[in-house]
């Protein structure tokens, strides 16, 4: 049955409208007989209140903004469960935008969300390689933000971060250890300075075994399975590769593939690790080694310091509160 608006709820018990939004704003000064009453009838008569609406009321909008590169890296979606849950605990609704690694969209969407529509974003960012000054640009107006992931090092904000460098140092030497000498690193967008942190833990550890380092085995991919199918095949059939280091899940599933079609055994013929926070990882045939950050403390934390700023209890200005956070690489059958 369709909806009904407050006036017609406040009609139907014989009660005012502003005891109703005092209601479901859970004031004290209403009894718990009325708030009940109320609630019920609500229920009944799939009335649904418009936070929102009442939020502008009050110069609040009672939301706050996620923007992130992609929604389809499960990594993402649960730090967005992580924020969403410490933002629903603050009595907060969220907008989330994807800006698909689009620079100018995220430009778009953050000058958008300064006409009131959020009190603060949290954001892993999509522009590291061009100018982002106009976040300056704002001035005092600007809202209260927390990076996470991939951050703006010149902007002063909190950043919450994992130790990419240490763990794919780690991932590398595993496959080192495992027997493997030909070991290739996928990336994407190797210009961001998250590739370029886990390409030197990956460099590092090569040189440190006494392994030479050879940039054809850096192979550059890109987010569309169809381009990287043919850049993953040509490797794996030209560059007599034994050992690959995924830099993000999608380029360990699209060489699962590559594998499939090429008669490649993983791991006896391959071996593959991956930054993963894929659930599913140890039901793919083989289950897959992966370095897994902890996406939803990641997210809940960010959330918690955006609530410490929007509360008072922090400062905008906090670049030197960076945080970071240890991934783990969970060994599966993918490099055993």
């Amino acid at each position: 049955m369709a909806g009904i608006n407050i006036k017609q709820l406040a009609e139907a018990l014989n009660l005012s409208t502003s005891t109703i939004s005092r209601a479901f704003r859970n004031n004290s000064g209403i009894k718990q007989v009325t708030k009940d009453l109320i609630l019920a009838k609500a229920k009944e008569l799939n009335y649904q209140p418009n936070h929102y609406a009442s939020s502008l009321r009050d110069q609040k909008s009672k939301t706050i903004a996620i923007i992130v590169p992609e929604l389809a890296n499960n990594y993402f979606s649960q730090a967005i469960h992580g924020i969403e849950k410490v933002a629903k605990g603050h009595g907060y609704n969220i907008l989330i935008y994807a800006t698909e690694d689009d620079f100018e969209k995220e430009v778009d969407v953050i000058t958008h969300l300064h006409n009131g529509r959020a009190e603060g974003i949290i954001i892993s960012v999509s522009g590291e390689a061009v100018n982002h000054n106009y976040l300056h640009e704002f001035g005092a107006k600007r809202l209260p933000m927390v990076q996470f992931d991939r951050v703006y090092e010149d902007i002063d904000t909190p950043k919450i971060i994992t130790d990419d460098y240490e763990s794919s140092f780690k991932a590398t030497e595993h496959l080192i250890d495992k027997g493997c000498k030909r070991i290739a690193f996928l990336v994407v967008q190797n210009d961001l300075s998250i590739g370029k942190v886990r390409e030197r833990g990956y460099v590092d550890a090569l040189k440190k075994h006494g392994i030479a380092v050879d940039e054809s085995l850096v192979i550059n991919c890109s987010n569309s399975y169809e381009e990287n199918d043919p850049i993953i095949k040509h490797a794996l059939q030209n560059l007599h590769i034994d050992g690959i280091f995924a830099s993000v899940e999608r380029l360990a599933f699209a060489t699962y593939y590559a594998c499939y079609d090429l008669n490649i055994n993983i791991p006896r013929d391959l071996k593959i690790i991956s930054f993963s926070s894929l659930e599913i990882a140890p039901l793919l045939n083989p289950s897959l080694t992966t370095v897994t950050q902890p996406a939803v403390e990641i997210g809940s934390l960010a959330a918690k310091l955006l609530f410490d700023i929007l509360n008072g209890k922090g400062e905008q200005k906090e670049a030197k509160n960076k945080v970071v956070l240890a991934s783990k690489i969970i060994y599966r059958t993918s490099t055993n």
